[in-house]
C-alpha cells in the first residue's frame, strides 16, 4: 500500500456519510476499507475512489455475527482508524411503529456500534494509537416522540462514548475516542425511516468536511452546525418536559412516505 499511513474502516459506507468519509480519507492518503450491506454501491465507491485506494467488506451488522466476521475480516490490515458511522431510524409513535424494523435498528446502532467500538479500541490501546469516531447525533440529546426509539439509541452512543472517552483519559491512553453528533444531513435516512422532512440538512461534503478538520484536535464532541451546538447547549438547562415536547413539534412536521409494516 505505499506510503499509507493510516487505515481507516467506515461502517455504513455504502451511501452518505459513510460514503462521503470514505471519499475524503481517501483523499487525504488513507486507506479505506468500506463495509456496509450493498454490495452493488460498495464496488461502485470503491472504483470511483480507487481500488489501490480502499478496498470493501459486505456484511449485515445487525447480526452480531456477520459483525464479528467482519471485524476479523477488517483488523487483517491492522487498522487506526475507525468510523463507527452505520445506523438508521424508525419513524411514528411507539405503539404504532414497526417493532421488527425498531429490533434490528437496535442490532445496528446500539449492538454492533458497542461490540466494534470495543473490538476495536482493545486493539488499538495494543498497538498504541488510534482514533475512533462513533456516529451519534443531536437526537442524543433529547427525547424524541414519533422517534424515540432512534433518538433513545443516539443517547447511547453519546452516553458510551462519553464514558470511554473519561476512561481512556484518565489513564493517559495513546488512543482517541470522539462522537459526531450532526442535525439533519441530506442523505437517504429520510426515505429509509419513512418519511419527508421539512428541514434542511446540510450535505454529506460540508459534514464530513468539518468533522476531519475537527478530528486533528481529537475532541470528546464534534456538532457541525451552530444551531446544533445550541440545541446540545440547551438540552442540559431546559426541563426534560419541555425539551420533548420541542422535539414533539420538530418531529410532526414530517410527513409518512411509507408504511411501518
Amino acid at each position: 500500500m505505499g506510503s499509507i499511513q493510516h487505515i481507516a474502516v467506515i461502517t455504513g459506507a455504502s451511501s452518505g456519510i459513510g460514503a462521503e468519509f470514505a471519499r475524503q480519507l481517501a483523499a487525504r492518503g488513507c486507506y479505506v476499507l468500506l463495509c456496509g450491506r450493498n454490495e452493488e454501491r460498495l464496488r461502485a465507491l470503491r472504483k470511483e475512489i480507487g481500488a489501490d485506494k480502499c478496498d470493501y467488506f459486505t456484511a449485515d451488522i445487525s447480526d452480531t455475527r456477520s459483525c464479528i466476521d467482519l471485524y476479523a475480516a477488517v483488523r487483517e490490515y491492522h487498522p487506526d482508524i475507525l468510523i463507527n458511522n452505520a445506523g438508521f431510524g424508525v419513524y411514528g409513535d411507539f405503539t404504532e411503529s414497526s417493532l421488527t424494523k425498531e429490533l434490528s435498528m437496535i442490532d445496528v446502532n446500539i449492538k454492533a456500534m458497542h461490540l466494534l467500538f470495543k473490538l476495536f479500541l482493545k486493539d488499538f490501546e495494543k498497538q498504541g494509537r488510534g482514533y475512533i469516531l462513533n456516529t451519534g447525533s443531536i437526537a442524543g440529546f433529547l427525547p424524541g416522540p414519533h422517534m424515540s426509539s432512534y433518538y433513545s439509541s443516539k443517547a447511547y452512543v453519546v452516553r458510551q462514548t462519553v464514558a470511554v472517552h473519561t476512561e481512556l483519559a484518565m489513564r493517559k491512553s495513546p488512543v482517541h475516542v470522539s462522537v459526531l453528533c450532526p442535525g439533519p444531513v441530506t442523505t437517504d435516512f429520510n426515505r429509509n425511516a419513512g418519511i419527508s422532512s421539512i428541514f434542511k440538512g446540510i450535505s454529506p461534503e460540508e459534514c464530513v468536511s468539518y468533522t476531519l478538520r475537527q478530528m486533528k484536535r481529537a475532541p470528546l464532541f464534534i456538532i457541525p452546525t451552530l444551531y446544533c451546538k445550541a440545541i446540545a447547549a440547551g438540552s442540559h438547562l431546559a426541563p426534560q418536559r419541555l425539551s420533548s415536547f420541542a422535539a414533539y413539534l420538530m418531529q410532526k412536521g414530517k410527513k409518512r412516505i411509507a408504511d411501518d409494516a
